[in-house]
């Protein structure tokens, strides 16, 4: 494999605050070097733009190239929720086939068969097979004794356990958040508490197995309470949250949009800014897409009886930019919630530019505007709740393992 240099931009390095103006060269896939060393023959001008590590997205439920290429997302790890479920080692072995060599899909095994919450899945065996972590799925596992075991098996074989945080006995069939917005509307409703009671109780079991586990999407102000509380005790967990949650509130249901029936239940605006916060002190560690394409058959229906779900995969960058543009986070953290940190996660050798790291990067123009249509998306269905906004940063160049895509 041949090299080539990327010249002229400013590249992102771990632990940075900003993008310095510095040449990023790439030998056999992998990042040689950064810095003023004499370019290699294949050049790469990248005047006006930010070199960065591509997007590591964490916890898709389509395998979208399309629209992850037009995202940036050049890795993504994809959830055990599809037809069949990835609940066994044949399942697992064929996801983490899809998409290459340009788009690596990192599959998590499904904590138990069929995803239904009763009996442990072959996990060993999936690990085997390419997976990378376990996930409960879009579901909770209401059995705590089922729960630790599989946090136990997955602390021994050193995977990270990927958990869905709603209480199931307390949600129930509720589409919306309870408060103002869904008592105008009528909809079934939830106490947020539901998210509260799902990631107090998974905590006491990651602090018993010793697991790492990560809860892939936490919305409210009490839920991230309770993992700021968790981290300061050392405990192993990390955190995720979506766009969707991070810029809507439940004021967006308005209308019956069933654009924006997201799971969990888009909260509060006090939640939406607590959450906001949570990105600013560290309490998140990653920003996911969530990326759920859903056709008019899922969303063209009474909001109750509309499935849950966003297309993400391309506004996912775009929108987090909003965070760098509002001083909530500097340039360099942001990479960290979209890269670096779903990369160690997953334990890839991914989603930092430093020597030795597999040259996954994305040259970006934080600054050309754009809007977002659900019409024209790239992905397999455009049910955006950001239907029409207008944003800013665009992915221009792409490359894969040092290849330009």
């Amino acid at each position: 494999m041949t090299g080539i240099s990327i010249l002229n931009g400013h590249a992102i390095l771990p632990g940075a605050d900003k993008a310095e103006p510095l040449n990023v060269h790439i030998e056999n896939g992998k990042i040689a070097s950064v810095g003023n060393a004499a370019p290699i023959a294949n050049q790469l001008d990248a005047s006006d733009l930010i070199i960065a590590p591509g997007i590591i997205d964490l916890g898709v439920f389509k395998t979208d190239k399309p629209a992850f290429r037009f995202g940036g997302i050049t890795r993504a790890a994809l959830m055990p929720d599809q037809s069949p479920v990835h609940d066994d080692p044949a399942t697992v072995r064929f996801a983490a086939l899809k998409g290459k060599p340009d788009l690596w899909v990192h599959p998590l095994a499904a904590a138990t068969q069929g995803l239904n919450g009763l009996q442990m899945a072959e996990i060993a065996l999936m690990k085997e097979a390419g997976a990378v972590g376990v996930a409960t799925g879009r579901k909770w596992i209401a059995d705590s004794g089922i729960l630790l075991r599989i946090m136990r098996y997955c602390h021994a074989l050193d995977l990270p356990v990927f958990v869905h945080s709603e209480d199931a006995g307390l949600s129930g069939n509720a589409v919306a958040t309870a408060g103002e917005t869904a008592t105008l509307l009528g909809l079934s409703s939830a106490s947020p508490i539901t998210e509260a009671l799902a990631v107090a109780r998974d905590l006491l079991l990651a602090e018993e197995s010793g697991a790492h586990v990560h809860f892939r999407q936490v919305t409210t102000e009490r839920g991230l309470d309770l993992i700021r509380a968790a981290k300061a005790k050392g405990l192993r967990i990390t955190c995720g949250i979506t766009p969707g949650h991070l810029f809507l509130s439940d004021n967006a249901v308005s209308d019956f949009r069933t654009f924006a029936h997201l799971s969990p239940p888009l909260r509060s605006e006090s939640d939406r800014l607590a959450c906001i916060a949570a990105i600013a002190d560290g309490t998140i560690d990653v920003i996911a897409s969530g990326h759920d394409p859903r056709g008019p058959e899922d969303k063209r229906l009474p909001y109750s009886e509309s499935a849950p779900g966003m297309a993400g995969a391309e506004t996912l960058l775009a929108l987090s930019l909003n965070l760098v543009r509002d001083n909530v986070i500097s340039t360099g953290r942001l990479f960290e919630l979209l890269a670096s940190n779903p990369g160690k996660i997953l334990g890839l050798n991914a989603g930092h530019i430093a020597e030795g790291y597999e040259a996954d990067l994305i040259l970006v123009d934080p600054d050309a505007p754009w809007q977002v249509d659900g019409d024209r998306m790239a992905a397999l269905a455009g049910n955006t709740p950001f239907d029409r906004l207008p944003v800013q940063g665009r992915v221009r160049h792409m490359l894969k393992g040092g290849k330009v895509i």
